[in-house]
């Protein structure tokens, strides 16, 4: 089972890599600017629970490039929602025994307490922050936790982020001047 757990990383890794490289990583070799279609690509698969990728460091890089913080914030939402809406259908769909063999017992012993114990409020701080919140949806439908509660709380805290990076950026000015 351990040489599984450390395949699956390998390949996920090499995934999102060659994704990565072959969307983001053309436009910057090739000297133009990245186009919003990688960023919604790269930022989707980054919220899927096996691909996670720091996505929210892409929002200062895309801003940088001159594509504006309200269009990133919606196409950060939306994206991250829909990717969420798929964790948390795939974790009402398979077992907690199928679940266990990819996310790993620990892991799923620390979210679901956190979701037993916080609920609501565990799943928009893990929106607001940048933290597993793919795997928390995840385990958010194999505890059976209320989807439309899940869902709203993931959308409050997405948003609250997504705001606030752009916010910061804009308030920072430290992109000024980059990509040009």
């Amino acid at each position: 089972m351990k040489r599984y757990r450390i395949f699956a990383v390998l390949v996920t890794a090499v995934v999102a890599i060659v994704y990565v490289s072959t969307t983001l990583g053309r436009a910057i070799y090739e000297g133009q600017s990245p186009g919003l279609g990688s960023f919604a690509g790269i930022h989707f698969a980054g919220y899927l629970f096996f691909l996670l990728m720091p996505v929210e460091a892409l929002v200062p890089v895309y801003e940088a490039e001159g594509h504006p913080g309200s269009t990133l914030i919606l196409l950060a939402v939306s994206t991250a929602f829909v990717a969420q809406l798929i964790d948390y259908g795939i974790g009402r769909a398979f077992s907690e025994r199928v679940i266990d063999n990819v996310i790993g017992q620990e892991r799923y012993d620390r979210f679901s307490a956190t979701i037993e114990k916080w609920g609501g409020a565990a799943i928009f701080f893990f929106n607001l922050f940048p933290l597993s919140s793919p795997n928390m949806l995840l385990v958010s439908g194999i505890v059976r936790y209320s989807a439309p509660k899940a869902f709203f709380f993931s959308l409050i805290g997405l948003t609250a982020k997504y705001l606030a990076i752009v916010y910061l950026v804009d308030l920072s000015g430290w992109w000024t001047g980059v990509g040009s």
